[in-house]
């Protein structure tokens, strides 16, 4: 009895979304302890910046790239299959990376990592999506990202103390038996869903030219400063990826089962939903990567202290998520989203006047409206993408919106670091122009680094990170303008009316899909 009580339909779908958050959790835990990890993997295998970048490169990248997929995959062979698969993948690429004895080793095995993320995530939502009315998406999806958001929570302070009492690979070992509760509950309570109008192909063309196009562009904007952006290799990855991207756009409009539906952007509201998560990933994935750094080298924090102070914004966020995702079935997502966006600009704002010598006093209140202003944003923000949507074709859209919030990351950790190395060496040949331009290089390689530094005269020791905060503030000036103009987008072309039914399919009704 007992038995069929849990398993009832009226509660089955609670049972589901704790699936989903499960696995949401692991991802995002993944994250944030990799994060507080950094320097010490940086030191461990005596990494410069660029290559500690594809440690986190490696991941967003292949995540980017495979989401639309994995979404697609989803609707056609079944959500909780793929989904499955994609948690088993994740769970033993990170027991790989735990093992990994190079820095190769490690962003190759970051790169699978991805690829299991990217099969598993668009399954999360596109289950919810399917699960839950539209009148009620909005709660789940911000219970969805709340308690993912215990997940940031923890993920500072599990890391920080791993990493400075254990090892830095501990960290990637928690992912195992979380992987494990994912896969129990999700075998216990989901019911599998797909797509039944699709065809049953997968657009291998697309892929390819979609794989080609973002590897070619995020990998020149990596290299740029160390090769030279007037570069042959430079401009000849440049042109691979306008030339991938072009080719992916034009193979999508013509083929029979394209990975992104281009149907989505007849809708105002998905167009603008996926701009606000370029946006506002393209400020947090870059704040993150460099303030864990500025921290622990320029601040001096160790890994555990660094993870407290990161519990403002992430408290903040678990709570402001459920609340955010009940206040978009009520008033619609355009409200919230856009006064979430406008407390993120706030505070990148703020903190774009740190200094070397900043206390965590002045980071406190930025970090709470961070905090407050994400938990606002986020789960808004997929309520506003999967609304606009026809929920058979969840899965592709789940993807795409996945697929532009990484692109967007992984687009601020490179365009930021490529910001840190220009101000670095404008800076460094500034202030040090009696050491050698060799020398010099070499500093700009390791900006950021402590242990770049140690043993150096204290006037270069003081330069670098003099220079290395300089362009972390220009960063965080230009994350700050990105996400005010997100919110400028949001409020124009997001659909300020919460859905009481679900859209006509694009497919059926065009000008239904307007919005």
């Amino acid at each position: 009895m007992t038995q069929r009580i849990r398993l009832s339909e009226e509660n089955r779908r609670w049972w589901t979304l704790a699936a989903m958050c499960f696995a949401l959790f692991m991802v995002m835990l993944d994250n944030t302890v990799v994060n507080v990890a950094l320097p010490s993997i940086q030191r461990s295998f005596d990494a410069s910046l660029s290559s500690l970048e594809w440690t986190i490169n490696a991941y967003s990248l292949a995540f980017a790239v495979f989401l639309v997929t994995g979404g697609r995959l989803g609707d056609i062979f079944g959500r909780r299959k793929v989904f499955l698969i994609g948690v088993v993948v994740f769970a033993a690429a990170s027991a790989t990376i735990g093992f990994a004895p190079t820095e190769g080793w490690l962003v190759a095995s970051r790169a699978v990592q991805g690829l299991g993320a990217a099969l598993m995530m668009p399954g999360t939502l596109s289950i919810i999506t399917n699960t839950f009315p539209p009148a009620e998406r909005g709660r789940a999806i911000g219970t969805w990202a709340g308690v993912s958001a215990i997940a940031l929570a923890l993920g500072p302070l599990l890391g920080g103390w791993l990493t400075e009492d254990v090892s830095w690979r501990a960290i990637f070992f928690i992912n195992l038996p979380v992987a494990a509760v994912a896969v129990v509950v999700t075998l216990f309570a989901t019911h599998e869903s797909r797509d039944e109008s699709a065809t049953r192909e997968v657009d291998i063309p697309g892929i390819a030219t979609l794989t080609v196009g973002l590897t070619a562009l995020v990998l020149a904007l990596v290299q740029a400063n160390a090769w030279g952006w007037g570069s042959a290799p430079i401009i000849g990855l440049f042109a691979i990826a306008v030339g991938g991207l072009i080719a992916f756009v034009t193979i999508e409009r013509r083929s029979r089962a394209p990975i992104v539906d281009f149907d989505f952007f007849r809708s105002r509201s998905f167009v603008g939903a996926n701009v606000v998560a370029f946006a506002i990933s393209f400020g947090m994935f870059a704040v993150f990567f460099f303030l864990a750094l500025y921290m622990q080298n320029i601040l001096g924090y160790s890994p555990l202290e660094t993870g407290v102070r990161f519990l403002p914004s992430t408290l903040v966020i678990m709570v402001a998520g459920p609340l955010a995702g009940r206040l978009a079935d009520r008033i619609g997502p355009r409200t919230p989203l856009v006064l979430g966006l406008s407390l993120v600009t706030v505070s990148l704002a703020w903190q774009s006047r740190i200094q070397v010598d900043t206390s965590f006093g002045f980071l406190v209140v930025p970090f709470i409206l961070l905090g407050l202003g994400m938990g606002f944003t986020m789960s808004p923000m997929s309520t506003a993408a999967m609304n606009a949507v026809d929920r058979a074709k969840a899965g592709v859209a789940s993807g795409t919106l996945s697929m532009t919030r990484m692109v967007g990351g992984t687009f601020g950790v490179a365009a930021l670091g490529a910001l840190v190395a220009s101000i670095g060496r404008h800076d460094l040949a500034q202030s040090l122009p009696n050491v050698p331009e060799g020398t010099r290089e070499r500093l700009v390689d390791a900006l950021g680094s402590g242990a770049a530094t140690t043993g150096a005269p204290d006037a270069v020791r003081a330069a670098s990170e003099r220079a290395f905060v300089d362009a972390l503030g220009a960063g965080l000036t230009i994350a700050a303008i990105a996400t005010a103009l997100a919110a400028l987008a949001a409020w124009l072309m997001i659909d300020p009316v919460r859905p009481e039914h679900e859209p006509a399919p694009a497919q059926a009704d065009p000008e239904a899909a307007m919005v």
